[in-house]
């Protein structure tokens, strides 16, 4: 565990009181104790302290109590959203074993376009969501999407052709691009950098949990045979119905911040607020910083994130997109081939939770990545040199499923060392779409000259994998570098002149290169 994580917990296990020096009795006084800070610099969190007046501080059983209420109102509502995102997205990979492809009269790579301008739509929509997301509220516009995407899912059951196809997929592209960038911030807002870990853990874990219900929902709708309405039409429908009911709860019942929590009591809002001002990486400020924008293109954490969220998606792209396909392409029927695809998900649970217990208690998340490209390297070799057993290749397919636990160590990585809101916004729209990018590149290397073993796609699993290992090392070094940089002679004294980190400072909306108290964790 880094030191900075280490302060953040002592911090809190002390219950120490309130130190800003910006309290007053005096509402009306707040303007003129912040340090020459304008409200439009300060975080709506700072504001909303201090119109209450109190210095609260809370004890560690206190803490605990408070976590456990936030875990049972927020986490379920983001793991539903992000389940029912991945059972959308994937399926049609389910789609394609139940006969979708003969029925609309696929022909040559036009199902694997299909696939691929679903993330070309999802990367697009990426630019306006950078915007959008510090103007409006984020649980709402989370919300909205997942209702939209739901209405987008059903749609596809009146596919009749190749374009009708591709509409549909490009709608659902548009909608779900939100789900990410939405639930980084959201999970960001409640917990410390820390803390954070295993609650991205658990809504993450719905990857694999959507493909165990999907193998399930596949293999159920198998079973229907009626000419007119085709069992995959009905899956989509059934689907598209579910999300919606998810989308409405969640725009309705999951708060915007904190302080609009209907849950929490005026203490424990106060409390929460005390507890994760120390990541100082801010609530809500709606003030567009150009500055923060361009700052990104300088900052070379972004870049080797956004590096790295490719490599990874490459494969999780060929993997999500095509294991149902490679199964079937083994000699099973389709129903025998959705079932044997939800053993991906309990590998996909298991190394999402493992990761996220790990980063919790040992920080490391560098290690953790590579960690998980090992199997996944592993899987990627057996798909691709021991085409002689398929139990070598079931076993490199699952194998290869432990990556998946690293795209969330990536999306908290991103919400723990990116401060500054203009800049954490679109910082999380870009990985997003980088994540994008790669499942662009990946269901592009199964070309229909390559079936049945597909050799070429399975080997860039494997050298994608063997560079995201690298990849995240380097950005361990990068951070190590940053860190100390910040602790030389010259940036301590500019910490020492800024003055003990006041209650305004930790609202500040500073980016993390501005900010010279600020520290990377890796």
């Amino acid at each position: 565990m880094d030191s900075r994580e280490k302060a953040e917990i002592s911090s809190d296990i002390k219950g120490e009181t309130s130190s800003r020096d910006t309290s007053s009795s005096n509402p009306r006084d707040i303007g003129d104790k912040s340090h020459g800070h304008s409200r439009r610099d300060l975080d709506q969190a700072y504001w909303y302290v201090q119109e209450s007046n109190n210095a609260i501080g809370a004890t560690p059983e206190e803490l605990r109590t408070l976590r456990r209420k936030i875990d049972f109102w927020i986490v379920p509502i983001m793991f539903c959203c992000y389940t029912m995102q991945f059972i959308d997205k994937v399926s049609l990979n389910y789609a394609a074993v139940m006969g979708l492809n003969r029925e609309l009269k696929l022909k040559s790579n036009e199902f694997t376009n299909a696939a691929t301008w679903f993330f070309i739509a999802f990367l697009i929509a990426e630019v306006p969501n950078a915007i959008i997301l510090q103007r409006v509220p984020v649980a709402k516009w989370l919300g909205a999407n997942v209702v939209l995407w739901g209405i987008a899912t059903a749609c596809t059951a009146a596919a009749h052709n190749y374009a009708s196809l591709m509409a549909a997929r490009i709608f659902l592209g548009i909608f779900e691009a939100a789900i990410a960038p939405c639930l980084i911030l959201i999970s960001s807002q409640w917990y410390t950098k820390s803390e954070a870990a295993p609650r991205f853990s658990i809504w993450y874990a719905g990857l694999g949990v959507g493909q165990i219900i999907g193998g399930i929902v596949s293999y159920a709708f198998q079973q229907v045979k009626n000419p007119a309405f085709s069992g995959w039409k009905i899956m989509f429908i059934v689907l598209g119905l579910v999300t919606v009911i998810i989308g409405m709860v969640t725009f309705f019942i999951l708060p915007d911040t904190p302080m609009q929590a209907r849950f929490l009591s005026e203490r424990e809002k106060l409390m929460l607020l005390k507890h994760v001002s120390i990541n100082q990486t801010g609530i809500r400020n709606k003030n567009y910083k150009v500055s923060q924008a361009l700052e990104i293109l300088q900052d070379v954490q972004l870049w080797l994130m956004v590096l790295l969220t490719i490599l990874i998606s490459i494969s999780s792209g060929v993997i999500t997109t095509y294991s149902a396909t490679l199964i079937r392409n083994f000699g099973y029927k389709p129903p025998t081939a959705a079932l044997l695809n939800m053993p991906s998900g309990i590998v996909s649970i298991a190394s999402t939770f493992i990761v996220g217990y790990g980063v919790r208690h040992t920080s490391n998340r560098w290690a953790w990545i590579a960690a998980c490209c090992v199997p996944g390297i592993l899987g990627g070799g057996l798909m691709s040199f021991y085409t002689g057993s398929k139990a070598g290749q079931l076993a490199g397919i699952y194998l290869v499923n432990t990556i998946t636990a690293t795209l969330i160590v990536i999306y908290q990585w991103t919400g723990a060392n990116v401060a500054g809101q203009t800049k954490r916004v679109i910082s999380v729209a870009l990985v997003s779409g980088s994540f994008s990018v790669g499942n662009i590149i990946g269901p592009q290397t199964f070309q229909a000259k390559d079936a049945p073993d597909y050799i070429p796609a399975k080997i860039t699993v494997l050298a994608t994998q063997a560079a995201a290992a690298l990849i995240s090392f380097v950005l361990f070094l990068y951070y190590v570098w940053a860190n100390k940089r910040k602790d030389t002679p010259l940036a301590n004294a500019e910490s020492q002149r800024v003055g003990g980190q006041s209650e305004a400072q930790l609202w500040e909306d500073q980016t993390d290169k501005q900010n010279p108290t600020f520290r990377y964790v890796y």
